[in-house]
Order: structure tokens, then sequence, then C-alpha cells
């Protein structure tokens, strides 16, 4: 009877051991999973680019994808025929974020029965991805390290015409520390500016990327009305913050819809490089750096070293609209809500004039007058190219054409126009003025209902 219970006990003993072990394998595999990923390599990965069953993922953050040679790599860019759906995505704190999400891998054509690639330069952000597919019940992955395909120049990459123009938090923090990063090598004055509505207590002082100064909204547009300042009043503006047509200005913000309106704005009187900080300042904190809530003067000054405005034709004034919506090589792009071009909806509660600008076409916004998720992806970061121009093909919009982009009063466009020129798009403008410009004088022509 006692060897009976010994031995039972030690079968026992031996189970739980058994069971333990079991137990501490499992979450070292989950912890160490790399080990039960498949890889691909460089040579069999050339061979699936044109091969439909297969999509290939760049995982990083999309300054990397726009054209940005980040953390070491040889050349900026993404793998031609490759689709993004960053790793930072997966960390946003955004209202609806898993529809989000999965709006965002049906659009790129992430399937489960597609052998799926995704591809980083640290071996860090696939991984992520990885395992949000992975519970998700996506089976076919592979990983790989795009550095190998990076250092071949034979392979092809895909950089935009001007990423420059909108750039990532790590090479803002690289200036600060002294550094000169990839396209800042010609740039002698590099400024810091914090695009924000209303006085410093409203949103500045609550957190900017640090040596930032502050730019109330007002000031290029003034009340009442919000109309973009005279030539007179901008060349005020700049001799204010001592700006020179030679300086290199970063605008941000806690609002990258106002930091996009600046900048073109700082584009217009004739800054010779005007930058935007790609996702604002949710992309300084996202990228691990910390908000400054001190004040940083303005240092004023009485040599803009040209006359304003260096670019008047990036501005279309209503004469200017007026004359070119005759020209069939001109089109007006509507960036608002469906429902503001219809006329269902004005957009605006100090504005309640409803319709559009006949002739004009309707070229996506978002949901509201303050949103633009059609061009933004969940970390308010740019969209990539290929879905954008997706949008403009299926409302026949002529990117032959000279597009001149519009929205109520000129901040949703000014994000688009620069999306567009960075894209390669150069033979662009802003109607500034937008509808609420178009429909305060009641002798213009406007529309409503769905375009025939």
């Amino acid at each position: 009877m006692k060897l009976k219970l010994k031995t039972t006990l030690t079968l026992s003993i031996a189970a739980l051991l058994s069971i333990s072990l079991l137990s501490g394998c499992a979450k070292k595999g989950d912890n160490t999973q790399e080990a039960n990923i498949k890889t691909i390599s460089t040579s069999d990965l050339e061979k699936k680019l044109d091969d439909k069953s297969w999509v290939i993922v760049d995982t990083r953050i999309n300054d990397a994808y726009n054209g940005w040679a980040l953390d070491g790599i040889k050349r900026g860019g993404h793998i031609k025929g490759a689709v993004d759906f960053s790793a930072n995505w997966l960390n946003v704190d955004a209202k609806n974020k898993e529809k989000t999400l999965e709006k965002a891998l049906e659009t790129k054509g992430i399937d489960k029965d597609k052998n799926i690639v995704l591809y980083d330069s640290n071996e860090k952000d696939s991984k992520e991805v990885y395992d949000y597919l992975k519970n998700k019940g996506y089976d076919n992955l592979y990983t790989y390290n795009v550095n190998e395909w990076a250092n071949d120049k034979n392979l092809p990459m895909v950089q935009y015409s001007n990423y420059e123009m909108i750039v990532p938090a790590q090479a803002v923090k690289e200036l600060l520390d002294g550094k000169t990063p990839e396209t800042f090598k010609n740039s002698k004055n590099v400024k810091i500016v914090e695009a924000s509505w209303g006085e410093e207590k409203e949103a500045y002082l609550k957190g900017h990327v640090p040596t930032s100064v502050h730019i109330n909204t007002d000031t290029i547009e003034p009340p009442p009305s919000w109309m973009m300042a005279s030539d007179k009043e901008l060349t005020k503006f700049a001799n204010g913050y001592g700006f020179t047509k030679n300086d290199t200005v970063i605008v941000t913000g806690p609002d990258v819809m106002a930091s996009y309106r600046v900048a073109v704005v700082l584009r217009y009187i004739g800054i010779n490089d005007v930058r935007v900080l790609n996702g604002g300042n949710d992309a300084w904190v996202s990228a691990g750096y910390e908000l400054e809530t001190k004040s940083n003067p303005k240092i004023s000054g009485n040599d803009f070293g040209a006359t304003i405005p260096q670019n008047p034709d990036l501005i279309v004034t209503i004469p200017e609209l007026k004359e070119q919506l005759k020209n069939s090589k001109f089109t007006l792009v509507d960036i608002r809500s469906w429902d503001e071009h219809i006329g269902k909806k004005s957009g605006y509660s100090y504005h309640n004039k409803k319709g559009r600008i006949p002739g004009s076409i309707y070229g996506y916004a978002g949901t509201s007058s303050t949103t633009l998720e059609d061009y933004r992806n969940i970390d308010n970061t740019m969209r990539n190219a290929d879905e954008i121009q997706n949008l403009w093909k299926s409302q026949n919009i002529n990117t032959n054409n000279h597009l001149a982009f519009m929205c109520g009063s000129g901040w949703r466009a000014a994000e688009v126009l620069t999306y567009a020129n960075v894209m390669g798009f150069d033979n662009t403008s802003l109607y500034s003025d937008g509808w609420i410009g178009w429909s305060n004088d009641p002798s213009n022509p406007t529309e409503t209902g769905e375009p025939k």
C-alpha cells in the first residue's frame, strides 16, 4: 500500500513537473516566437514582386516608406510594389481603432488567403505586425530585413519626388542635437515654429516641440472672416518673426492641419525651404521624445530679403478662379466632406451657406470640416501615394491638369496640396478663400445636390 501510494505520488509530481515545463516552454515560445517565424530570401522575394498571391508590407514608420533613409539604412523609400502597414499604428490611441485598421488591411489587399511578407530594418516592427496579424488568424506570414534589399542598388526602391517636405521626428531631433540629417545639408537657418489657433495658453503652453516658436493662425488669417491675410499684413508677419527667404522652416503643432495651412502661407511669401513634421506633435511623442512647456519668444527682423509674395502662383484668387474654370486644363478639387459638397451641410458653425462651386470635382476629405481621414493614416501621417491617387481616379480627376485644391477656408486643402507636392505633382495651387470666400458674394454662382 505504501509502495502504491509512493508510486502514485511520484507519478503525480512527474506529471506536474511535465505540465510546468510545458507551460514554461509555451511562455518562452510566446516571447521568442522568432523561431517559428518564416523568413524569405532576397532572391525569392524578388521573384514574388509581380505575383498577385503575395503582398509585400512595409511595417516601418511612414517617413521611411516615403523616402527617408532612417536607422542607418543605405537607401530610403520602399520596395517597389509594397504597401504600408506601420507597426506604429498599433500603438495609436484612436476612436474606432480596430475598425480603422481592418479597413486599412482590406484597402491594401492584406488578405488571409495571400502570402504576406512583412519587412522592416530593425527586426522589431515586422514582429509587432506579425503578432497582430497572427492573432487575427493570418497564417501565411513571412518576415524580411529590408537592409539586404537596400544594399543592392540594382533592386528597385521607390522614393516620393519631394519626400523631404514632410519630415520625421527623428530628423527634427537630430537637428536639435546639432546634427545634420539627410536633406538638410544646405540648410543654413533652420527655424522650428508651432502652428495652432489662439494665444499660447490655448495649446502651445500645454506642450510643443523644443525651441519652437508659436504662430497663432489668426495672424495669417485674421478674424472675423478668417481669409488669408493681405500681402501687406503677411510682410508685417514675416518681419515680426524674423523670417527671411533663405530660411529653412519646420512647422509643427498639435493639429497637423494648422501646420499645413501655415506652411503653405510661408511658401507663398517666399521662404525657400518649408517643411512639416509628419504626424505633428503626436509623432514627436510616439518617437519617445518629450514636449516642452516654456515659451520661446519670437525674434523680429526687418529684411525678408525679397518682396512678398515671391510665389504668387501658389494661391488662386477668386477673379483668377473664375477665369481658370473656363480652362479645360484646370481642375478645381473640392477637399470637403460629401455632405458639404452636395450642400447638405455648410461644415462651419459661423457660416450657414451650403453648396459647391459649379465645375468643382469632389476630391474626398473626411466626415467633417475638422477631419481628413481619407488622406491620413490612423496616426495622422500622410496616406500612401497610390491610395491617394486611387481616390482621384475614382472621381475622374485628371492629374495631367493643373490641380487647384479648395475646401471651406484653406486648411484641409493646404494639407492635400502639400501631399500632392510630396508625390511630385507640382502643377498645383491652393484656392485659399474656399467655399466660404466664394459663397460670401451672392453674385457668385453655386449649386447643390449630387453632381450629374
